[in-house]
């Protein structure tokens, strides 16, 4: 059967624009991202991580992810977290919360009752200047071009570039840790990652705080 050539190439051009999204977050991440991972290492609770929408999606997936690589996360629905499940958040405990717009009424609240229950609050957004980035601690800033998103409407490629951005903040904070890959394979003993005979060389130390650069 032959695909017609323009269906490739629209494919192509959605690949290369979310990827081109993925490469100017690189490019433009500062000392901000660091802070938030001392945050999340020091953090002497939990990380609960929150989001409406796709960007609740992210929020589950990224929960997983830090808990996988030594960073204790859950995952809590915005909604949910205004009809009593905000009841979950304690003091000294981490809530990161993902809104583009960081104007979604029901996250906004959250970071409220999250901040009045002794919490810090994460916000990851576009805009410096919304309202979820004014009732934060700490603002990370995650922001793509509009043709990175479906007609500019579709949230793909920012919410792309929200994950990847985790992943990276998983990573940095297994580092410092030290979190090595027998910690990891007590919490995963299933599927084909679990039955591994022999694992990879454990991830060398990172620094992360201000003038360390040896362990």
């Amino acid at each position: 059967m032959t695909v017609p050539t323009p269906a490739l190439e629209i494919a192509r051009e959605r690949l290369q624009a979310e990827s081109a999204a993925i490469d100017a977050l690189a490019r433009r991440l500062d000392a901000s991202f660091l802070s938030v991972a001392r945050l999340l290492r020091d953090c002497p609770g939990k990380v609960v991580i929150s989001g409406s929408g796709t960007s609740g999606t992210i929020a589950r997936r990224m929960a997983h992810i830090f808990s996988v690589s030594g960073t204790p996360a859950v995952y809590l629905s915005a909604m949910d977290a205004l009809h009593g499940a905000s009841g979950a958040v304690c003091s000294g405990d981490v809530v990161l919360l993902i809104s583009n717009g960081g104007a979604s009424a029901e996250v906004v609240e959250f970071a409220t009752i999250a901040r009045d229950r002794g919490a810090r609050v994460v916000a990851l957004t576009a805009h410096a200047d919304s309202p979820l980035a004014r009732h934060a601690d700490q603002v990370a800033l995650v922001a793509v071009d509009p043709a990175a998103d479906i007609g500019g409407v579709i949230a793909t490629g920012i919410t792309l570039a929200q994950a990847a951005w985790g992943d990276a903040l998983a990573e940095v904070v297994m580092r410092n840790r030290g979190y090595t890959w027998d910690q990891f394979m007590t919490t995963h003993p299933a599927g084909a990652v679990g039955q591994r005979a022999n694992l990879p060389a454990d991830l060398p130390f990172l620094p992360i705080d201000a003038g360390k650069v040896s362990r």
